[in-house]
This record gives structure tokens, C-alpha cells and sequence, in this order.
């Protein structure tokens, strides 16, 4: 099945081009182009969408007694490591049945006076329901951070994801839609609010030449490489060396350390990301009509569940959240799959306590169902470069492996 000279991104990401690399090339500053594209007054830039939830839950510290800050129990781990970073307690939410969305009952039960924020996640590119959310928050007094990280240019309405909540954090990390390797990106609309997050920002955020340096020469490794010929070197291999030795974590890409960098992004990396910038509104609608024929065919396969958009959504397609009818159909689906270099893996390896390396701060808690998301879900990349001969395998593969959970259950 597989192909040796390529690899297919498990995100579908914004390509760079040797033009977006071209000085002479000007264009509108990148938070000029996310403004626009976002349509909302500014938009603050930082070096890695984790150092953008620092700064805003520094700020909202600064002004409150208050300090816990409830999360998705299903998300990525970086989240809970900027909430402790801050010196915060996480709270865990479990999820709904068979979705990435908060449980409401449980959600209601961790509403306190003691709540600054919830972290409501708009995951792999679908806008989670943000009603119930800022309803409960309002009621108890707490803020609505946005967490978009993979879902930039997902809307509600016409309204775009991160500009709903009290504030929105967003990535621009190698793999998303638009990327500086590592960046991030703060919004809201809320004036006073936005200031106090300048503040913070120009207090914790220093210039760091080393730091910037080191992103800049990734960024232009991630030109050269973020393609399908070249992929297998930086992306595959690692993958599956990690994989051979048993190292899960590793492989899916959630080794994630303590210690979080926060430091000013260069002229060179903001420039190239304003070049490219101009090309993510066509990028997203191709993928978006890509999205849409697959998603029929991968529609068709008995048992399993292809998260999609709710009414009134229109979200983002940087791959398939997919299903499957148990951990064991799963595993199996993967098995084959996960080493054929067709883009398909696992989003994160575990629901957040049962990282080892977050475990100390999260005990046994109790939520079942994102267990059960974690162990059930794959996803299939969106990425153009996945062939149809590719997609159609995946599906025969999802397909025989779903086949023995439906016959068990007649």
C-alpha cells in the first residue's frame, strides 16, 4: 500500500512556496491579514499558541481571586501544561458520548465561584458548541476562552471561531492552516481586555534573538520539507522508529515538555506568514469541497461515526475525525495504516489524565466518555496530496475492521 518516495501529512497544512520566502514581495502585516480575515479590530501575535494561553490566562489571574479554570478532560496536553504553568487548577470536563463536546451535566457540576475561565476547544476544525458554554460562564461569572488551535477560519453564522468568547487563542504551528513553524495568536473584542493582554504580553514575552533564529531556520526546513517527497524524512521515519520501539507518545507527537518558551516573533517569520496569508481563504475552500466528497464515501461505512459540522457551522477540514465502533476495531484499522505513510493516526494518545507525565496533577478522575473518545478515534488527513487510490484503501481497511464489531452485535 504505501508508496516509499511519499508521505501524506496527517494535517492538511497551508503549503509554503519559495515566494512567501521572496522580500520583495510586500503585503499587508500578518496581524493585518488575521484582522481581516477574522474580522475583528486587531489581532495580537505570539511565538506558539500555548504561549498565547499563558498570556491570556496571566491577565485574567491578574485581575481575579479567582483560580481554577475548567478544560476539556479530551484535548490537547499543552493545554493543561499552560494552565499549571500559570499557576491554575485545571478542572477536567468530561465529554458527550461519542464527541468532542463538554458533557453538560458535568460541565454544570464544575461551575464554581472559584472558576476563572473554561477552555472550550473547537476541535480538528469543527466549532464545538459554544452556547451552553457562555451561558453557564456568564451565570458564574467566569471568562470564555476560545481554544482554536486547530480550527482557524471555522464559523457559527458567519461569525468566526475565537471571536465569539471573551478572548480566542490560536495556533500557527507547522501542520495548521497558516504556520511560522511556531506561532500563535490572541483576539478579542473587548478593548479594555485587549490592552491588559499588550501588557502582559511586553512583560513576559522578551526579544530572544537564539530562540528566534532557531524558528527561522525551522520555518524555512518546513518549506522544504512539508511536501510529499520530502515528508518521510522529517514526519515518517521518526514516526515509525517510534512506533518499532513502543514509544506511543512520542509517535503521535505529545511528549510535550514543562517548560514553556515565551518570546517576541521576528520581522522574517511574520512577513512570510503575511505572504502566505493571502492564499488561506482559497485553501480552506478546497478543502472544504474535498472534505465534502469524501465525507460522503466515508459516510457510507457501517459503524462508525464521521464527526462533522453542527447546524449553522461551517468548520475547517485538516482531516477526519473517525469512530470507530470500538478500541479494538480501532487499533486494528491502525495497525495497517498508521506506518503506510497515507496520513492516518491518532489525534492524541490519551484522554489528559492519563498522561504519566500530568497524572500527579489529575488523579483518577472520572471521565469515562473521553476515555472512550481516546480509544476509538482515529483521523484520516485531508491533505491534497492524498491520492484517491490512497483514500479509497483507507476506507476498505476502516471498513473490514469495523465489519466484526457490527457482526457481534446482531
Amino acid at each position: 500500500m504505501r508508496d516509499t518516495w511519499r508521505e501524506v501529512p496527517p494535517t492538511a497544512g497551508l503549503p509554503l512556496q519559495w515566494r512567501d520566502f521572496d522580500p520583495r514581495r510586500k503585503r499587508p502585516p500578518l496581524e493585518e491579514a488575521l484582522a481581516e480575515f477574522l474580522d475583528v479590530p486587531s489581532v495580537q501575535l505570539e511565538c506558539s499558541g500555548t504561549a498565547a494561553l499563558v498570556i491570556a490566562l496571566t491577565t485574567l489571574k491578574r485581575h481575579s481571586i479567582r483560580r481554577s479554570v475548567i478544560m476539556p478532560a479530551y484535548t490537547c496536553p499543552l493545554v493543561a501544561l499552560a494552565v499549571l504553568h500559570c499557576g491554575l487548577k485545571p478542572l477536567l470536563c468530561d465529554l458527550e458520548p461519542g464527541t468532542f463536546e463538554f458533557h453538560a451535566p458535568a460541565l454544570a457540576r464544575l461551575f464554581g465561584s472559584d472558576v476563572l475561565a473554561v477552555i472550550a476547544t473547537h476541535l480538528g476544525g469543527r466549532f464545538c458548541d459554544l452556547v451552553p458554554v457562555m451561558s453557564a460562564a456568564r451565570r458564574c461569572g467566569a471568562f470564555v476562552i476560545e481554544d482554536v488551535a486547530q480550527s482557524l477560519g471555522a464559523s457559527r453564522r458567519g461569525v468566526k471561531a475565537g471571536t465569539m468568547g471573551d478572548i480566542g487563542v490560536f495556533s500557527l504551528a507547522a501542520g495548521k492552516g497558516l504556520t511560522l513553524y511556531e506561532g500563535g495568536a490572541l483576539v478579542t473584542k473587548d478593548s479594555a481586555l485587549r490592552d491588559a493582554l499588550q501588557k502582559t504580553s511586553a512583560a513576559l514575552a522578551p526579544d530572544n534573538a537564539s530562540w528566534e533564529w532557531r524558528r527561522s531556520l525551522q520555518l524555512i526546513g518546513y518549506g522544504l520539507f512539508y511536501r510529499p517527497s520530502m515528508l518521510r524524512f522529517a514526519y515518517g521515519t521518526p514516526l515509525r522508529r517510534a512506533l518499532r520501539k513502543g514509544r506511543m507518545i512520542e509517535a503521535i507527537g505529545d511528549d510535550f515538555a514543562s517548560t514553556i518558551p515565551l518570546h517576541r516573533v521576528g520581522a522574517f517569520r511574520r512577513n512570510v506568514g503575511a505572504r502566505a496569508a493571502a492564499r488561506l481563504p482559497a485553501f480552506l475552500d478546497a478543502l472544504a469541497m474535498q472534505a465534502a466528497m469524501r465525507r460522503r464515501i466515508l459516510q457510507t461505512i457501517p459503524g462508525i461515526t464521521v464527526i462533522g459540522d453542527a447546524d449553522y457551522t461551517r468548520g475547517t477540514w485538516p482531516f477526519f475525525m473517525v469512530v470507530m465502533p470500538t478500541s479494538a476495531a480501532r487499533d486494528c484499522a491502525l495497525d495497517q495504516l498508521w506506518t503506510a505513510g497515507v496520513g492516518v493516526t491518532r489525534l492524541f494518545m490519551h484522554a489528559l489524565p492519563d498522561y504519566p507525565y500530568l497524572q500527579a496533577h489529575f488523579g483518577a478522575n472520572d471521565v469515562p466518555n473521553a476515555r472512550d473518545f481516546a480509544s476509538r478515534m482515529l483521523t484520516i488527513s485531508n491533505s491534497p496530496w492524498l491520492l484517491e487510490k490512497d483514500f479509497h484503501r483507507i476506507c476498505s481497511v476502516i471498513a473490514d475492521a469495523a465489519a466484526p464489531s457490527l457482526r457481534n452485535s446482531r
